[in-house]
């Protein structure tokens, strides 16, 4: 799809664009939108790398959230399993063609966060001060 495309149906009420349950960008950014996704993709975008690998450059994921992410990103053809036939097997995961073409995005997503974390940070900060959060009433009895 052309970014002139893109750019008219961002400008157009959404009603008239599209099914929002047949959308393309919804279907495909709710598997790459999130921040395990975008942080595998980076990672494997260096070098492939072995299930433990991963996990250590990731320390905060769970094994289960990186299993389910890796598996979400391979059905995707994102992601390439290599499985070797060692004892006990290993596994080797690698950027697909189709995974390195999202590099370039994801990267600009990265460098526009960075550029703008502290304005970001700001907004968030005044929007507490103006918004605090309600008290609770206690009940007496």
């Amino acid at each position: 799809m052309a970014i002139d495309t893109v750019m008219e149906m961002i400008k157009a009420p959404i009603s008239t664009v599209f099914d929002a349950s047949q959308c393309p960008v919804r279907d495909v950014f709710a598997h790459i939108g999130d921040k395990w996704a975008s942080l595998i993709l980076q990672t494997l975008g260096y070098k492939p790398h072995r299930f433990g690998e991963l996990k250590r450059a990731i320390p905060d994921i769970s094994q289960a959230m990186l299993t389910g992410t890796l598996r979400s990103l391979q059905r995707d053809g994102l992601v390439h399993r290599k499985v070797f036939p060692t004892q006990p097997p290993s596994v080797e995961y690698s950027l697909t063609e189709l995974g390195q073409s999202l590099l370039g995005p994801v990267a600009a997503l990265v460098v526009w966060t960075a550029e703008h974390h502290g304005r970001i940070s700001e907004a968030r900060r005044q929007y507490d001060s103006d918004n605090p959060p309600a008290k609770k009433k206690v009940a007496v009895g």
